[in-house]
């Protein structure tokens, strides 16, 4: 295919405006973890002056670019990539946060006449980026004018809580004063919680009334995005997805994983913030806390302050994993495959929700399939399955100005969704662990799985068992 926008060859007369609607024309990669979304950015920029701002939750961060899969530097082939590995390990970078930032640099990516490319798999952060409405800045306004108001220059009187043995009883309490907010969020929710009990002790304002009216009514609807946006899902079968991040994982522990984990380790830490919110650090915190403190600072027991050059030249933890004759050799395996489960789960949560901002809020998706790459069964799959149509799409959306009308408007059922009904239900399947959904969306999906679905063919099975045997008791006793 020509280059025709390629940076060695860039084109300025590039449109980076809908010129029908005034808005900055934006490129959003979205999919699954280990679809190829990074990767197709950056050979877009083969075709296009483009710039890759990342829009994943874990990869703003510095450190862990092993467990994170950042795209080395020397991958980058020099494309200039924003808000990767640059935010402090120890801070919360939340969805408003990154909205703020995104917004700056895609104001000077377009000031330079160069086209910005968002790549993640974090949604949220999408959402909040091109949605007009925020529940952070509603929280904002309201401490603006409510606190003043309510308690002038006194500070109200409320303690929040500081970690991961309170979350339950904060959860709790948010359950007695706004029921319906407490099912809108799940209670393993740290930062939600606190949020919301904050913004009750400040202002008074059940968090439920926020989410009601205009603005539950803009968040995430496409007519009132605040860019020209063309939409690029990569995506992938489900079974090679989870083939592939299976072996990615284990090329993630050759790499270094277990490394970067134990640097992060930290007894009895937090892991609802920051860095060690990301998947693939909690697995290992069992195995770490036994192997580390137990048997190896025996000599100091109850000691956990060793440094990590001490810790690190006791034991090489990758030589674990080869070694058949070491203690908790079991636990380690373990938590590998903890992380390859949980991982699997992602992909399954990130495919639920792009279906769900297409079926409920009109968002044209165009998708390309990587299955075949991934696969390995072509050279040229990637090229002509991924690469060449996304570049046919683009550049179609940089030059119409009406690329972006959706192809399939929510229709009145979709629409009922949004409701209060079905968002502020709360769903608990016990077949399934007591696992939480929230609202009616979810709880429909959920109910069309595989997994739910055999869970529930084995109780049948179970009960049917359990009668027949009764029933067979009852015969057995009445022949006596």
């Amino acid at each position: 295919m020509e280059n025709l926008e390629s940076d060695n060859n860039p084109n300025p007369e590039t449109p980076i405006l809908n010129h029908k609607t005034k808005k900055p024309k934006v490129v959003i990669v979205m999919g699954a973890t280990g679809a190829g979304k990074s990767k197709l950015a950056i050979d877009l920029a083969s075709y296009f002056p483009v710039e890759i701002i990342n829009a994943d939750s874990m990869q703003v961060y510095k450190g862990l670019d092993v467990l994170t899969n950042k795209v080395p530097f020397e991958e980058q082939k020099g494309v200039p990539h924003h808000l990767l590995g640059t935010i402090s390990p120890n801070v919360e970078f939340t969805s408003k946060d990154f909205r703020d930032s995104a917004i700056q640099i895609i104001d000077d990516i377009i000031s330079r006449k160069r086209i910005p490319v968002i790549v993640g798999g974090t949604n949220y952060y999408i959402q909040a980026l091109v949605s007009p409405f925020l529940f952070d800045d509603l929280i904002e306004e309201m401490d603006d004018c409510c606190l003043k108001e309510s308690f002038g220059d006194k500070e109200p009187e409320y303690k929040l809580a500081s970690g991961n043995e309170d979350c339950n009883i904060d959860y709790q309490r948010l359950k007695e004063i706004d029921p319906d907010a407490a099912n809108r969020i799940h209670p393993n929710d740290f930062r939600k919680i606190n949020q919301y009990l904050g913004l009750y002790a400040r202002s008074g304002v059940l968090p439920s009334k926020l989410f009601q009216g205009q603005a539950a009514q803009k968040w995430g609807r496409i007519d009132n995005f605040k860019y020209d946006c063309c939409f690029v899902c990569v995506d992938a079968s489900l079974h090679v997805l989870d083939h592939y991040v299976e072996e990615r994982v284990d090329c993630m522990i050759n790499a270094g994983l277990l490394h970067e984990v134990y640097d992060i380790y930290s007894l009895n830490a937090d892991y609802t913030r920051g860095l060690r919110q990301a998947i693939g650090v909690r697995e290992f915190e069992d195995f770490l806390g036994i192997y580390l403190d137990k048997d190896y600072n025996a000599d100091t027991e109850g000691s956990t302050n060793l440094s990590t050059e001490d810790k690190m030249s006791q034991v090489n933890l990758k030589a674990l994993i080869d070694s058949d004759n070491i203690p908790h050799k079991d636990l380690l395996m373990e938590s590998i495959n903890r992380l390859k489960t949980n991982t699997k789960r992602l992909v399954r949560r990130q495919k639920r929700r792009l279906n769900r901002l297409q079926a409920l809020f009109g968002w044209d998706l165009h998708y390309v399939d990587s299955t075949e790459s991934l696969l390995g069964s072509s050279y040229d799959s990637w090229p002509r399955q991924v690469v060449e149509p996304s570049v046919d799409l683009i550049r179609s959306f940089l030059h119409e100005d009406d690329c972006t009308v959706p192809s399939k408007i929510p229709n009145a059922v979709a629409l009922q969704v949004l409701d209060k009904r079905d968002l502020w239900t709360q769903h608990v399947c016990e077949p399934c662990g007591h696992r939480i959904l929230r609202g009616a969306h979810e709880w429909e999906e959920h109910k069309k799985g595989r997994g739910h679905r055999k869970r529930i063919l084995s109780l049948k099975k179970s009960k049917q068992y359990l009668i027949d045997k009764e029933a067979e008791a009852v015969t057995l006793g009445t022949e006596c």
